[in-house]
């Protein structure tokens, strides 16, 4: 093998499970098609983990929340709202950052194995029905308990609901910027 010949390089380096982003293989559209990637995941016995937000200006929290996300199994797939289902819930000036930006910025996260996008107007639930995951990650105000019990007992393993991990809102963030505030400045410690 020669040293920096993308050509030899082992298959690992090109693939799901390799360190560079691989855009054009992670980033699936079709849901039945991450159907049959995670039916081939499960036949080798992978624990299959999915999230769902928008990611919009990724930030440490963000970072933060998708390796506790990855944590919870072996294969991390991550739901991104599109444009159109973002500015339905946060209004016309948002995202800050279109969705093929965040799309790529999330598969250059270390544990996001693959991403796909979340459209504005589909049925509910359409994204966890279709990968029916060994555990669904969210934060507290994304489902009731009602609706937990519900996902539990018919679409996936089990809900695990995480804090979040962030010190500042993508929304609070945005406010800063628009009136020209500087942010705080963090302490430095060892966990962060």
């Amino acid at each position: 093998m020669v040293a920096g010949n993308a050509e030899n390089r082992p298959l690992v380096s090109r693939g799901f499970f390799a360190d560079a982003s691989n855009f054009e293989l992670r980033y699936v559209q079709d849901y039945e098609r991450i159907k049959e990637i995670v039916s081939a995941l499960r036949a080798v016995d992978y624990r299959i983990v999915l999230t769902n937000g928008s990611f919009d200006i990724l930030h440490e929290g963000h970072s933060m929340y998708l390796e506790a996300c990855r944590g919870f199994g072996d294969f991390l797939i991550v739901g991104i709202d599109s444009d159109e289902k973002i500015r339905a819930r946060k209004g016309p000036h948002r995202p800050a950052v279109p969705e093929i930006e965040r799309l790529r910025m999330v598969t250059h996260q270390r544990g996001v194995g693959l991403v796909t996008l979340k459209h504005l107007n589909r049925p509910k639930w359409e994204l966890i029905k279709a990968v029916r995951p060994d555990v669904l990650v969210a934060t507290a105000e994304t489902y009731t308990p009602a609706e937990i019990e519900e996902l539990e007992s018919h679409y996936c393993g089990e809900v695990r609901v995480l804090e979040r991990m962030a010190t500042i809102s993508t929304s609070a963030r945005l406010r800063r910027i628009q009136l020209g505030l500087a942010e705080p400045e963090p302490r430095v410690t060892a966990d962060r």
